[in-house]
């Protein structure tokens, strides 16, 4: 009996083919499950938004900032509302440096963050001390990382605790502002709409409106003055706005605020400080190419200009001074890659921020397959200025041959950092005897970044070529957005290049494989006592030739510009 029994077992049971491996299917769906609480939690932070896939880091940056972090099952669950993917979600948050992933098994991070700025400028400042003094040093309940430059190099050092700045950090004034809590940004006082108004402001757009001015008028009036973009690229603007108003509707516009480049912080400066004459430059620029909606890219390390902007385009907009056009602000996440006009596109569209091949070029097809219009903040800031005064007056400022102004922003070793608006072909021993006050104490000029990390150093034997674009390059430099860091005999040409490529490499997007693999494999080679030249130079080769865009074609200008003009500090 016992062995019939056995054959009626065998013959019910679930037929599985011999060597299969295959087992019965779980009572539960596979892959992680949805929590409930979370998807609770998450639809209340979202209440009305809409659930737009380009929406998506926005949604991000709403959990993390009321939860501290971006938990496995808040993702989920947030993947879950929008009808996304998981791996949609995941592959776009765990892109950005600013979005902190913690995973089963995982410890959150500590209730407050110091975030310890180590580039150039700050690390000439001591950054590097002041890290190791605070890890040291830090209580359980604080963590203590590194940062990528967070655009107050006139302040170096510089650290965050929370969402607030400290300039020249020591590690007694960060202890401080976490023992009294001071984790809140810190709006500084600017010109609000009101008094902005009381100067005139807005009557331009108004005249735009009313059809005092003609579109076609104004963009000659652009190419008359020479104005060019003063984002890096320096792409005529006059040409940009005839270009746009010769494609098909409807159009774009993306303002990039997203100044990444170490050195720089000029946008951050008119930002914090006149904010209504960018807007207002942004809105006749939008009214000349017939925009429908502008959307400003504000990077993260910005906090108080985006509360700002927030604030006072709400203001703006209930005046009803826009004239219809429709104003989206959005939140950058820590990525210096999204400089890049394409892969700015790509972060306002919700996703990782890859540049994409060019052509097409964003004024054929840009964000969301739209014609788009992109500008940096400190060029149309200058819109209202040379309409009021007229494009001669622009063209007329310059020296040695060259043309316009210039905001130089200007670091290191020097007695007074800051932004310096001068006169575009100044030389470095001009900027830095007639607006920066010389040299600072005990310090004697040794070399200088013309353009910012991406830029190339020159050595100061070269202090009279004009700073300006399209001046640089039989130097094999660039001015790029006018990042000026100023270097000294106290400082070792071979530590300044590596500290750039250690920025290259931890801000490659890894999309393409000569600066995702050369960005590394050039720290490797640089970190060595004795530079291997030769390998350096051919590594340098593959990258400037293969990368898809200006990061990795950009990143071996340093270590070439070392080898070239300091062989002493090698």
């Amino acid at each position: 009996m016992a062995e019939i029994s056995d054959k009626v077992a065998a013959a019910s049971a679930p037929k599985i083919h011999p060597g299969s491996g295959r087992r019965k299917s779980p009572a539960f769906p596979k892959g992680r499950q949805l929590d409930g609480e979370a998807l609770d939690q998450v639809r209340a932070l979202l209440g009305e938004r809409p659930r737009r896939r380009d929406l998506l880091i926005e949604h991000l940056h709403l959990i993390q900032d009321r939860y501290g972090c971006l938990s496995a099952a808040h993702l989920r669950a947030l993947a879950e509302d929008m009808r996304l993917s998981q791996a949609e979600v995941y592959e776009v948050a765990s892109f950005y440096a600013h979005f902190d992933i913690v995973l089963e098994g995982e410890d959150a991070p500590a209730p407050v963050t110091i975030r310890v700025c180590d580039s150039l400028s700050c690390e000439l400042m001591g950054a590097r001390q002041l890290l190791d003094t605070l890890k040291s040093r830090a209580p359980k309940d604080v963590r203590v990382v590194r940062a990528p430059c967070m655009g107050r190099c006139d302040c170096a050092p510089v650290a965050e605790v929370g969402h607030n700045h400290i300039d020249h950090a020591t590690a007694e004034s960060l202890t401080a502002a976490v023992e009294a809590g001071q984790t809140h940004t810190v709006v500084p006082d600017y010109m609000d709409l009101d008094a902005y108004r009381a100067d005139g402001g807005y009557a331009l757009l108004q005249a735009c409106l009313a059809g005092e001015h003609e579109p076609d008028k104004l963009v000659k009036l652009m190419q008359d003055s020479g104005l060019r973009g003063l984002g890096g690229a320096g792409f005529p603007a006059g040409l940009k706005w005839k270009i746009m108003r010769q494609q098909a509707k409807p159009r774009l516009f993306t303002v990039n605020g997203d100044e990444g480049e170490p050195g720089t912080f000029k946008d951050r400066y008119y930002l914090e400080r006149d904010p209504h004459r960018f807007l207002e430059g942004m809105l006749v620029a939008a009214w000349v190419c017939e925009v429908e909606t502008c959307y400003i890219y504000m990077r993260d390390e910005y906090p108080a200009c985006r509360q700002i902007l927030e604030t006072e385009i709400a203001r703006l907009q209930a005046a009803d001074l826009t004239g219809g056009i429709k104003i989206e602000m959005r939140r950058g996440a820590g990525a210096y890659i999204c400089g890049e006009e394409s892969a700015m596109i790509e972060s306002i569209e919700g996703k990782r921020g890859l540049p994409r091949h060019k052509p097409p070029f964003p004024s054929e097809r840009g964000l969301f397959g739209l014609p788009t219009l992109t500008h940096n903040v400190e060029t149309v800031y200058w819109v209202r200025e040379l309409v009021e005064k007229g494009p001669q007056w622009f063209a007329a400022q310059g020296r040695n041959g060259r043309k316009g102004l210039r905001s130089f922003s200007v670091s290191g070793r020097v007695k007074e950092p800051g932004v310096k608006l001068a006169p575009a072909g100044v030389t470095i021993k001009e900027l830095i005897e007639e607006f920066c006050g010389g040299m600072a104490a005990g310090h004697s000029f040794k070399g200088y970044l013309p353009g910012g990390a991406s830029g190339g150093i020159l050595p100061a034997s070269i202090d009279d070529v004009p700073l300006d674009f399209d001046t640089l390059q039989e130097h094999d430099c660039f001015i790029g957005s006018a990042a000026v860091v100023v270097l000294s005999d106290k400082d070792n040409m071979k530590d300044v290049a590596l500290n750039l490529m250690r920025f290259f490499e931890d801000e490659s997007c890894g999309q393409c494989t000569p600066c995702r693999n050369g960005t590394e494999k050039a720290v490797q080679l640089m970190q060595q006592d004795t530079w291997n030249q030769e390998l350096l130079r051919e590594l340098s080769t593959v990258m400037l030739d293969a990368s898809i865009c200006g990061l990795g074609q950009a990143a071996p200008n340093p270590l070439l510009m070392v080898m070239k003009h300091f062989p002493e500090d090698l």
